[in-house]
């Protein structure tokens, strides 16, 4: 099926049902709780609705077995999370200043900063170039060769450090899962694809992995 669309599919899926679960719950959610759903939302918001319109990919294909795999990862954990946020939590108006949710607002937000430009650097290299794929310069890229992944890992990791429950930090988990076998592969495409790929870059954690 088309990429464009497969993306939108299984992307939507993690805010339609993170907002079932939460929005279906008997009691009103506590303040933070309506924080954590803000910001899920305008994760996948991005993810689903803007993100796939504004990539080149006319014309490319993603399998339906994938996007399936996907739609049931993403009904798991949104799934969990939403039950969690609507149904269980009980976070007090003090939480917003517990040394937990400060470190994690910090990680969310530095990783989704670093995720968001990360893309936006990549859209943009490719409308520009007449030739395909080049070498990503700059910033982050000079040390990993997907800073956009990386981005990822850490706002979900600092979303799990804010939350500070079990759905969140599976979540947290099973992106990092995820994530770092494909940040693997594309460091060795690259490595394959350019002769002249810094041989110094790592694929996803700088310095280390």
């Amino acid at each position: 099926m088309s990429n464009r669309w497969g993306w939108l599919i299984m992307e939507s899926v993690s805010f339609i049902v993170l907002s079932i679960f939460f929005l279906s719950a008997p009691r009103e959610p506590s303040k933070f709780a309506w924080f954590a759903y803000v910001l899920w939302s305008l994760h996948y918001i991005h993810r689903s609705f803007i993100f796939p319109f504004r990539t080149k990919t006319g014309g490319k294909l993603i399998p339906v077995s994938i996007v399936l795999s996907a739609v049931f990862f993403n009904v798991i954990n949104a799934g969990t999370n939403g039950f969690y946020l609507g149904y269980l939590e009980n976070y007090s108006d003090t939480w917003f200043s517990d040394p937990r949710f400060l470190i994690g607002i910090v990680l969310f937000s530095t990783g989704a900063l670093v995720n968001v430009r990360s893309d936006n650097y990549l859209i943009k290299l490719r409308k520009n170039s007449a030739q395909g794929y080049q070498i990503p310069r700059g910033g982050l890229f000079e040390y990993i060769s997907c800073p956009n992944h990386f981005g990822e890992m850490v706002e979900w990791i600092g979303f799990a450090v804010m939350c500070w429950n079990l759905p969140a930090l599976a979540f947290a988990v099973w992106t990092v899962a995820n994530l770092v076998p494909r940040a693997c592969s594309h460091h060795q495409w690259y490595r394959k694809e350019f002769k002249d790929y810094p041989s110094d870059r790592k694929a996803v954690i700088p310095f280390l992995l």
